[in-house]
């Protein structure tokens, strides 16, 4: 075996024991949470982030951040969205940030009337500074991280080890998820998301985070995998992440990491000349094999429910009213909110108070999108319009960039159905506005200046 061979493998097997410790010794979840943050910090200082060590560590506690939520290893809910903040202005101060991020500037700034306007209409009981927090985290998160990322040149090789720095934490996730899962026939009996494959917690964040990892390693097979012994150990892991996503029977992330893999070989498909387009060829073949026989296997192991879950029907074959499992209900709640509140919308926070007065149901959003209508009104309309044009316009300047279209794609349907309540699809929005290279780029990056 080759040396980095056994280096890679050894970072894997070090992540699986990460999570089998997780279940078997759950303090040990806790000791790993406080060491990222840690670790982090040591790591950006000691190399003065001359290769964007900001980016690998924010990755990295990106991917790790929904296990330690399911191992109660977060020393605070929200403290991975401040890891990636408190990582990427470290990375600022060594590196600095693009004159030209004005889009980011306006961005932060438009959140602001937002803001004032809820400590005055918040009820009296509500916790003003938790509620800013909760709902402005993610838009501040993504903003910032966009400071440092737009137009920021970076060699391929460097995004691999972004994309490894956040895939590694999903692998003690799924090991996690291995331990603690029961025997499927006795769980899984209905076509709902299924909290006890979910780890005990969320099914929807869980499967947002394995549909990441799902990309991530099969992106690894096809462009980062230097041997044949890489190429069967990220096949194994990508299949093992795609199984565990499936059977937490949420659908959003894993059909969102599913869409990253085709935007990516499509990408790849048409830049290719006719002898990297053979080579795809039996690349695409191969994968959908893979996927087929997964998919039969998982069908297999859930008695044929998760195909009547993804056919929007319940145990007995019957149709499902809702395809959303009522998450329309609250959007188009928002979206009402927006059209009586059009200016500056009834500020951040104050949604989910409107609409318990209005339904007497007290529910967070699940839409970024008609959440960013409800509290911002039109300056929320703007908002949006330049996180999804600005990214857009960068593509046409850098169509090299394979991974651009499918960060934009997770960032937009990520927000569609499970809103920001991670890091991910802040911090994976603001990788699609770096300039990637062909080149390597083991020299301090520099930041295209306008």
């Amino acid at each position: 075996m080759k040396n980095e061979d056994r280096s890679y493998l050894y970072l894997i097997l070090f992540h699986v024991v990460v999570g089998a410790l997780g279940y078997l010794l759950p303090f040990t979840a806790k000791i790993y949470g406080y060491s990222i943050f840690i670790f982090g910090i040591y790591y950006i200082v000691k190399k003065q982030n001359r290769n964007n060590e900001a980016l690998i560590a924010a990755a990295y506690v990106v991917g790790s951040e929904v296990f330690l939520r399911m191992t109660g290893g977060n020393p605070l809910y929200e403290i991975s969205k401040y890891g990636v903040v408190l990582f990427v202005l470290i990375g600022m101060y060594y590196s600095g940030f693009s004159k030209g991020a004005i889009p980011y500037w306006i961005f932060l700034l438009l959140l602001i009337p937002g803001v004032i306007i809820s400590t005055f209409v918040l009820n009296f009981d509500t916790n003003i500074r938790k509620a800013i927090a909760f709902n402005l985290s993610g838009p501040v998160c993504l903003g910032l991280a966009s400071l440092y990322t737009f137009r920021r040149k970076i060699g391929l090789d460097q995004m691999n080890t972004i994309l490894l720095s956040m895939g590694l934490p999903i692998i003690s996730c799924v090991a996690y998820l291995i331990l603690y899962t029961p025997d499927l026939q006795e769980v899984i009996t209905g076509t709902e998301s299924n909290f006890q494959t979910s780890g005990g917690y969320g099914p929807n964040q869980v499967a947002t985070v394995l549909g990441l990892g799902m990309f991530i390693f099969f992106s690894r097979v096809i462009l980062d995998s230097k041997t044949k012994f890489q190429i069967i150990i990220n096949l194994i892991l990508a299949l093992n992440i795609t199984y565990r996503g499936i059977i937490t029977f949420s659908r959003g992330g894993m059909i969102t990491g599913f869409l990253m893999i085709v935007l990516l070989l499509a990408f790849l498909y048409f830049k290719s000349n006719f002898g990297g387009r053979a080579k795809l060829n039996y690349i695409i073949v191969f994968l959908v094999f893979a996927m087929f026989v997964t998919w039969t296997f998982t069908s297999f192991q859930t008695g044929g429910l998760i195909d009547k879950r993804y056919a929007n029907q319940d145990a007995a074959g019957r149709a499902k009213e809702s395809q959303f499992t009522g998450r329309e209900d609250v959007a188009l709640n928002e979206i009402n909110t927006f059209l009586k509140n059009p200016i500056f919308g009834v500020g951040v926070g104050k949604g989910v108070e409107v609409r318990e007065d209005e339904t007497g149901i007290r529910v967070s959003s699940h839409d970024e999108i008609t959440r960013m209508l409800a509290e911002h009104g039109s300056l929320g309309v703007l908002a949006l319009l330049i996180l999804f044009f600005t990214p857009l316009v960068l593509y046409l300047e850098n169509k090299f960039n394979m991974f651009l279209l499918c960060f934009v794609a997770f960032w937009f349907l990520t927000i569609n159905h499970a809103a920001m309540r991670t890091a991910a699809p802040a911090f994976v929005y603001s990788l699609s506005l770096l300039n990637v290279q062909l080149r390597s780029s083991r020299r301090k990056s520099v930041v295209e200046e306008e």
